[in-house]
């Protein structure tokens, strides 16, 4: 009986010996346990800095920048397709690779759309799982053509119409001999008297005209042509003098209706306006060409306001300008852009623009501070997306294109201007392109991090491939 049970126990030793046997030979020899041991490699535990998402570490730690505890993130996931099934990631324009869409369909041009597969994809797409994207508040909007305009709001300073700037001079040497202007300030009319210039030179001209005029009366009644002929060029002649001198028509009329000379020369106003400089006293010598008067129309009047260069491509002639003085709300008044100056101020990196303003009350006066609007011709049908939509960077812009099942494409895009809450788009997007309007940092973030791990999934990879 001792001997059977002996007997027994040594059977079922060695079944058991066999048997475990063969389960490790099935464990570690098999097919399985190597996709297993590959799997480990392919999808273990990676560690990454929140601060800095460049760092991917194998092992926890400590961020070797700035000190912080490593926290742990998965690697991207794989496709899973069964292999030779192609699966669809979007769907584009064949003429217009910016126009993208979830779906199949016609492109702006009427051409059928084209798929693009997952396997085609560009360096960059990100994917988001459906919990992180609903964290982390993604929205989006489509790219629309709109009206653009805006209002822009400056200062500005008064300014006299260079236009509307007179100087008045005497031809003739003398001396002056009365005022009937003798205040700055003054408000004159146009042919209003300003002062009287006594003038030998004046006196002998005319003297000379009377002379000529007698001796072309007496040789015109000669039967010689010729002597006639003379009498009357030296007349014209000696008039001619005169009228250099700004001697008008009827004074010379009058000289020679009543045969007395003039011991004075009156100066007119040459134009409605006030008077800004004067030069003149009474009793003081003055010379040919000496500016004694200076005048100038304040109706209408310039403003020049200051635009900053980022604000020039609205600005455009005739656009309406509404102008408000600071101390007086009540007080506004309606122009246009008459001239835009080509150059920059190199300090305040402003340009002056020209507002020209119909003064007839003459409520705005030189150097006056005022408020100004400028209402922009509005750019009609323009492509254009929020403000928030776009990453500047300094070097691009860059917007992310919603491709559906939380896939993500980073576009470079060319903007215009920038007009309220939308900038114009110029190069880069399509009418109906869905675009994200917030987290998009967040996918850049994403975006950053997928490309490192990648990177570090690679390398292992390549370790495993060397070691082998």
């Amino acid at each position: 009986m001792n001997t059977k049970n002996h007997t027994l126990i040594w059977s079922l030793a060695v079944l058991l010996i066999i048997s475990a046997g063969f389960n490790l030979y099935l464990l570690f020899s098999g097919p399985s346990g190597e996709a297993a041991h590959d799997h480990g490699e392919q999808s273990g535990q990676l560690y990454t800095c929140g601060m800095h998402p460049d760092v991917i570490q194998d092992e926890p730690g400590s961020c070797p920048i700035c000190g912080m505890d490593l926290t742990p993130v998965r690697a991207p996931s794989t496709d899973t397709s069964p292999q030779g099934e192609r699966k669809i990631a979007y769907w584009v324009a064949p003429m217009d690779p910016d126009f993208i869409s979830d779906q199949p369909g016609k492109s702006p041009m009427g051409m059928d759309l084209v798929p693009v597969y997952e396997d085609e994809l560009q360096t960059g797409v990100v994917k988001i799982d459906p919990v992180t994207l609903q964290n982390i508040g993604v929205t989006t909007a489509h790219v629309q053509r709109r009206d653009l305009s805006v209002l822009l709001r400056t200062n500005g300073t008064v300014k006299y119409a260079e236009s509307a700037e007179y100087r008045v001079n005497p031809k003739v040497s003398g001396w002056i001999e009365k005022l009937h202007v003798s205040r700055t300030g003054d408000v004159v009319k146009e042919g209003q008297p300003l002062l009287e210039i006594y003038s030998p030179e004046l006196v002998s001209a005319q003297e000379e005209y009377l002379l000529a005029l007698q001796s072309a009366r007496v040789l015109g009644s000669s039967g010689i042509k010729r002597v006639s002929s003379g009498g009357n060029d030296l007349l014209a002649s000696a008039k001619r003098r005169l009228e250099l001198w700004d001697i008008s028509e009827d004074q010379i009329d009058e000289l020679e209706r009543t045969g007395e000379v003039r011991r004075t020369l009156t100066l007119h106003s040459p134009a409605n306006g006030i008077v800004l400089h004067k030069n003149a006293v009474e009793g003081t010598a003055v010379k040919a060409g000496m500016d004694l008067f200076k005048i100038a129309n304040l109706n209408p009047i310039w403003v020049e306001a200051q635009i900053f260069e980022h604000e020039l491509p609205w600005v455009h002639t005739d656009d309406l300008v509404e102008v408000v003085s600071p101390y007086d709300p009540n007080m506004k008044l309606e122009g246009h852009v008459d001239y835009i100056y080509p150059y920059l101020d190199g300090k305040s990196r402003t340009a002056d623009v020209r507002i020209v303003l119909p003064n007839p009350d003459l409520a705005l006066r030189p150097n006056m501070y005022v408020d100004v609007r400028i209402n922009s011709q509005p750019r009609q049908g323009a492509l254009s997306i929020l403000k928030n939509s776009v990453i500047r960077s300094g070097e691009r812009d860059v917007v992310f294109i919603a491709m559906g099942e939380g896939k993500f494409l980073p576009r470079e895009v060319t903007l215009g201007v920038e007009a309220g809450s939308y900038y114009e788009i110029l190069k880069g997007l399509a009418e109906g392109s869905q675009i994200v309007t917030s987290a998009q940092f967040l996918l850049d973030s994403e975006a950053t991090l997928q490309e490192a791990i990648q990177k570090r999934l690679q390398q292992r990879k390549q370790l495993s491939m060397d070691g082998k």
